[in-house]
């Protein structure tokens, strides 16, 4: 795992293929409730006007139950939800689960820290999803 903290983001080495990561995921936060907003496949639109991209995926997702309390005291955060997470494949073939840090989110948008659990149970089924 590394993070970067200039910019929030926490990067998972993953052991499966990015359509194999992402499916992971989905299993998981299906078997949570957790609604599953949109799929976007970066790579599959650029195919289709002729260019070539590693695979690249992003998933949308969320819970209106954790993600409402957040933007009533924050309203700022709505930006950053619902919750994403990317799959992609580095030059070198290793495939990568890449969201944002729940802390990193709490601190930019000053919501009370006593919400991150709404979000920050998501890091557990992110190394799950990638192990």
């Amino acid at each position: 795992m590394s993070a970067d903290a200039d910019n929030g983001l926490i990067n998972l080495a993953s052991k499966h293929t990015v359509d194999e990561t992402m499916q992971r995921l989905e299993s998981l936060l299906n078997e949570r409730g957790v609604t599953i907003f949109a799929r976007v496949d970066h790579s599959g639109e650029a195919a289709k006007i002729g260019l070539a991209m590693r695979p690249t995926k992003l998933l949308i997702f969320g819970s209106p139950k954790g993600g409402t309390p957040l933007m009533q005291a924050a309203p700022t955060v709505a930006i950053d939800l619902p919750l994403k997470a990317l799959f992609w494949e580095d030059p070198y073939g290793k495939v990568w689960l890449t969201y944002n840090d729940p802390k990193y989110l709490q601190q930019r948008h000053k919501f009370p820290a006593d919400l991150l659990p709404n979000i920050a149970a998501v890091n557990a089924m992110f190394a799950k999803a990638a192990e």
